[in-house]
């Protein structure tokens, strides 16, 4: 449903994306992810036929994004993080406006769209001016006018930001809905959270190209290593753990703790604490360490990258 190969895009001397390829499913849904200026807005503005690429290639639903760039704007649905606002039409008359351009006839503009303020919790905002609606309230009916057309592909860019949680889960369960009917998505984010709880697999962009991909697990044990797990016992522990390590790669052992990886702990758990027992010693508890997203992002980007050119600039 989104396919690139070997895309790029340069500005004068800028290079904005370098050979990136990526291949997302039906009903898959892409986190990509990456720092500001790594060239996640350029890449999804040329998957939507707004910048031409440099090099390369890209089909959504099945269709070349510079040969056929009217059958792609048709396919996609794209939120862009900032969306374009006309602040004195109403909720209903900007969706009336966007919707014609689809050529939707204006009942059915009116019925989905009613449908789907309500679902956002927005069943006051209909009819009042955009003018007036929050930051959120304004994200949302981006939101909305993004599927107001039923697209087969999503392109979204930062589309929780600046709202309160309980809209940012509403949002959150669209977006959940929306990939079990079989759409495919691409999610730009900087919610490291969001991003694991959506995403089948994530990409991250680092200069204009993807140095890692994969699930969040997988992610995870490539960058971080073997789950980790610790133990802790109900005495202090001396010589006998050292019959643990036929069983488990032991890293540390601490005075009534010790740490250790596998690969397997449905099997090495068990007999971990099996063993144990036999050596007389009571577990009071088996946990195992969090490895989040966020410890996999900073090993790849690097804490200590520096800015780069704002790619919204150059485009």
């Amino acid at each position: 449903m989104i396919k690139a190969e070997n895309l790029g895009k340069k500005f004068d001397d800028f290079t904005a994306v370098s050979d990136l390829s990526i291949d997302v499913g039906e009903g898959e849904l892409l986190a990509l992810l990456g720092t500001n200026g790594a060239g996640k807005t350029t890449t999804v503005r040329m998957l939507s036929s707004i910048l031409k690429p440099t090099t390369g290639r890209a089909w959504i639903n099945g269709y070349d994004v510079v040969a056929e760039a009217a059958d792609v704007r048709r396919s996609i649905g794209l939120l862009t993080e900032q969306p374009g606002l006309y602040d004195r039409m109403t909720g209903m008359e900007y969706l009336a406006f966007y919707g014609r351009l689809y050529n939707l006839k204006d009942d059915f503009i009116r019925s989905k769209g009613l449908d789907l303020f309500e679902r956002f919790n927005m069943v006051d905002a209909p009819h009042r001016r955009l003018g007036q609606y929050s930051k959120g309230m304004r994200q949302k009916v981006g939101l909305i006018r993004t599927m107001l057309h039923d697209p087969v592909v999503l392109l979204l860019d930062e589309p929780t930001s600046a709202m309160d949680p309980h809209s940012a889960k509403l949002v959150r369960d669209a977006i959940n809905k929306m990939r079990a009917d079989k759409r495919s998505i691409i999610l730009c984010t900087h919610n490291l959270a969001e991003a694991e709880a959506l995403a089948d697999r994530i990409a991250i962009i680092k200069q204009g190209s993807i140095v890692a991909l994969g699930t969040s697990q997988s992610l995870k044990n490539e960058l971080l290593g073997q789950p980790q797990f610790v133990v802790r016992v109900d005495q202090c522990l001396n010589g006998q753990v050292k019959e643990l390590d036929e069983l488990v790669a032991v890293e540390w052992v601490g005075e009534n703790e010790i740490r250790y990886r596998t690969t397997n702990p449905v099997q090495d758990n068990p007999a971990l604490v099996r063993r144990l027992g036999a050596l007389g010693l009571g577990i009071i508890s088996v946990q195992e360490v969090a490895q989040d997203l966020e410890a996999v992002y900073l090993r790849v980007v690097g804490a200590d990258s520096q800015p780069e050119t704002n790619e919204t600039e150059q485009s």
